[in-house]
């Protein structure tokens, strides 16, 4: 996790100015990958319990809008915030739990999906969404229930 100082110095790179909410909604990204804004919200008010959900809203647009963190809605989902910036990874969701995985690029930095594009259209991202069920799922609707078994009257 980035130390304060480097938080500080990540919203300075940026040109936006260092307040104790931004850092602590930056913070909570870090700690946090793909949290939605209950998420980061509750992270905050551990901290800061003043902070209104307006203000963390308009700080995650603000970091989005400057590069910080990345901003990623699955289909059917609420918004989710990541600070994997500046690579090039998709994302695996379970259908179940909600739980969403990083899944690295398999070609490296560059958009890996090629296809019939129109002429001079530059790619500089490609979204991929894997669809399934994780493991613990798997093994969760595997198992028994964990209810005792009635008893015969």
């Amino acid at each position: 996790m980035p130390s304060t100082e480097e938080l500080t110095a990540a919203l300075r790179s940026a040109d936006l100015r260092v307040t104790r909410p931004r850092v602590a909604v930056l913070d909570a990204v870090h700690r946090n990958p793909h949290a939605d804004t209950d998420g980061v919200l509750t992270q905050v008010r551990a901290d800061l319990p003043a902070v209104s959900r307006q203000a963390v809203y308009d700080i995650l647009a603000a970091f989005t809008s400057a590069g910080l963190i990345r901003r990623i809605q699955p289909a059917g989902t609420f918004a989710r915030y990541e600070a994997r910036v500046g690579d090039n990874h998709h994302h695996a969701v379970c259908r179940v739990c909600g739980a969403i995985t990083d899944i690295d690029c398999a070609t490296g930095e560059a958009p890996c999906l090629d296809g019939p594009l129109p002429d001079a259209f530059v790619v500089d991202e490609a979204e991929v969404i894997y669809w399934g069920t994780c493991a613990r799922c798997r093994a969760d609707a595997d198992s028994p229930p964990q209810t005792s078994p009635r008893r015969p009257r």
